[in-house]
C-alpha cells in the first residue's frame, strides 16, 4: 500500500469517528496549549523582571550591610551618612555616591491618608538612577545639610494626596510632622511587585530624625562605564573592609542580580512547562487506547485487507498514521490556543506573557512524537493479526 493511500484511510477512519476522535484529541490540545501559555507566562515575567532592574539605571552597584543571600535574613546595618562622603572620596566622584534609609508611614492631606513609604534619601539620586522629575524640583545637598522637610512625591501617592489640585508649595503631613511638596516624579510603574509611583523622598537626615536613626539602610554607586564595574565593586569592598575590619558587606551589581532573578525565572518556566507537559503524556496514553479500541472493533476490516493482499506494514504504518494524526491535528489546535490565550492574558491581564517561539515549535515536536511512541503498539498490534482469525473475529 502506498504511503498516500495509507494516509487516505487513515483519514477516513477518523472522519467516520468525528467526535471519538475530537475527544482524544483533546488531551493533546490541553497539554500543547498549556505548554506554550505558562512558558509564555514565564517568559514574559523573566523580561519583566529584567526590564525593571535595567529601568533603575545602568552600571549601579549596591553597597548592603551583610551577606546577601536570597531568602536569608536582612543585617542591622553599620552603614553611617559619612560613608557616602567617604566612597565618594574612594572613587574619586562624590556625586555618584546615593544613598537611603526607609520606612513606612501614615501621609495625610486635611482628612485625606495613604499609607506610603517614606525614603530619606540624598541629593545624588538623579545622579545615580533613572528617576526624572515632572514638576518642580528635587532634594538638594542644602535640603540635605539642613534638614530641611521638603519632599518630592511620587505621582501615584500625588493623584491619591492632591486628586487634580497641583501639589507644589502644598502642605502635606507624615508622621505627624509637616513637610512642603518641592516636585512631583514622573511616573514609572512598579517594580518587583512594589509600586515606585507609591514613595515620598524626603531629605536623608530628615529622614533619620522622623524615624529615630542614626544609620542608613544602603548605598548606590554609579560606575562610568560597564568596564568599570567589577574594578569599583572591588574597590568599595576594600575602603569599607579598611573602615570596618569587624563588619561583612556585599556589593551587588546588576549583572549579578539579573542574573540570579534569571536563573530562578528560567527554571520556574521549565517546571511550569514540565507540569504542562503532563497533560500531553495523559493525552498520548489517551490516544494508545483509543487506538487499541479501534485495532479491536476492526478487526474483520484488518482480516480482509490482508486477505486481498495487505501485508503486515501496510497495516501497522495504517494504524501508526492515524495516531499521528490525532495528535498532529490536536497539537496544532493546542498551539493556535496557547497562543491566543498568551496574547490575550498579555493585553488584558496583569500577568506579562511573551511568546518564545521554541514553545509552540517543542510542543508541536512532542505532541507528533507523543502520536508515534504511543501509536506503535496499536499499530504493531494490528499488523500482527492473522487473516482468518481477524475475519472470523465477531
Amino acid at each position: 500500500m502506498r504511503l498516500a493511500e495509507a494516509f487516505r484511510v487513515a483519514l477516513d477512519a477518523l472522519r467516520a469517528n468525528r467526535l471519538r476522535s475530537l475527544l482524544t484529541m483533546l488531551g493533546v490540545i490541553i497539554g500543547v496549549g498549556a505548554v506554550v501559555v505558562l512558558v509564555a507566562i514565564g517568559s514574559g515575567a523573566k523580561q519583566e523582571v529584567e526590564a525593571q532592574v535595567e529601568g533603575l539605571g545602568s552600571n549601579i552597584i549596591f553597597v548592603l550591610p551583610g551577606s546577601v543571600e536570597f531568602g536569608s535574613a536582612p543585617s542591622i546595618s553599620r552603614l553611617q551618612l559619612e560613608d557616602v562622603e567617604y566612597l565618594g572620596r574612594v572613587i574619586g566622584n562624590p556625586e555618584a555616591v546615593a544613598t537611603t534609609v526607609s520606612s513606612g508611614e501614615t501621609v495625610s492631606v486635611g482628612s485625606i491618608e495613604v499609607f506610603s513609604t517614606i525614603a530619606g534619601t540624598n541629593e545624588n539620586i538623579p545622579n545615580v538612577f533613572t528617576r526624572p522629575v515632572a514638576r518642580g524640583e528635587y532634594l538638594t545637598s542644602t535640603d540635605v545639610d539642613t534638614r530641611r522637610r521638603v519632599a518630592v512625591l511620587g505621582s501615584g501617592v500625588s493623584d491619591d494626596l492632591f486628586g487634580d489640585i497641583e501639589p507644589l508649595g502644598r502642605q502635606i503631613t507624615i508622621a505627624g510632622v509637616r513637610f512642603r511638596v518641592i516636585g512631583v516624579f514622573e511616573e514609572v510603574g512598579s517594580a518587583f511587585g512594589v509600586s515606585r509611583d507609591g514613595e515620598i523622598h524626603i531629605p536623608v537626615t530628615t529622614a533619620q530624625q522622623l524615624f529615630g536613626v542614626d544609620r542608613i539602610d544602603a548605598l548606590a554607586v554609579k560606575a562610568p562605564t560597564i568596564d568599570d564595574v567589577d574594578p569599583l565593586r572591588r574597590e568599595l569592598l576594600d575602603a569599607l573592609a579598611e573602615k570596618y575590619p569587624d563588619e561583612e558587606f556585599s556589593a551587588v551589581t546588576q549583572s549579578q542580580i539579573l542574573g540570579t532573578l534569571g536563573d530562578i525565572l528560567g527554571l520556574l518556566t521549565l517546571v511550569l512547562a514540565a507540569i504542562a507537559a503532563i497533560s500531553l503524556l495523559v493525552g498520548g496514553v489517551g490516544v494508545s487506547n483509543i487506538m487499541l479500541v479501534s485495532v479491536r472493533e476492526r478487526t474483520r476490516e484488518i482480516g480482509l485487507r490482508k486477505a486481498l493482499g495487505a501485508r503486515r506494514r501496510d497495516i501497522t504504518v495504517q494504524f501508526l498514521i492515524e495516531a499521528v494524526l490525532l495528535t498532529t491535528v490536536g497539537g496544532v489546535i493546542g498551539m493556535a490556543i496557547g497562543i491566543g490565550v498568551s496574547l490575550l492574558a498579555d493585553a488584558f491581564s496583569p500577568l506579562p506573557a511573551v511568546i518564545a517561539w521554541w514553545s509552540p515549535v517543542l510542543a508541536f515536536t512532542v505532541s507528533v512524537a507523543v502520536g508515534v511512541f504511543f501509536g506503535v503498539i496499536p499499530a504493531r498490534r494490528a499488523g500482527k493479526l492473522e487473516p482468518v482469525e481477524a475475519l472470523r473475529s465477531e
